[in-house]
């Protein structure tokens, strides 16, 4: 199930505030200024900055 649009309207990256971009296929958020990924499990995303993980080159 994807998420809501309007969630992610309000949804920002909780260490920089910046945009995130859903990525449905891979069940998370991307913050490309920060280059973190955020998980999403269960239609639930994950937005602790510990839990996030750093984006590939």
């Amino acid at each position: 199930m994807a998420l809501h649009p309007d969630l992610l309207e309000i949804l920002a990256c909780p260490q920089c505030k910046g945009d995130l971009e859903y990525r449905e296929g891979e069940a998370a958020l991307l913050c490309h200024g920060c280059r973190l990924r955020y998980r999403i499990e269960d239609d639930i995303p994950v937005m602790l900055i510990e839990e996030a993980t750093p984006l590939e080159a």
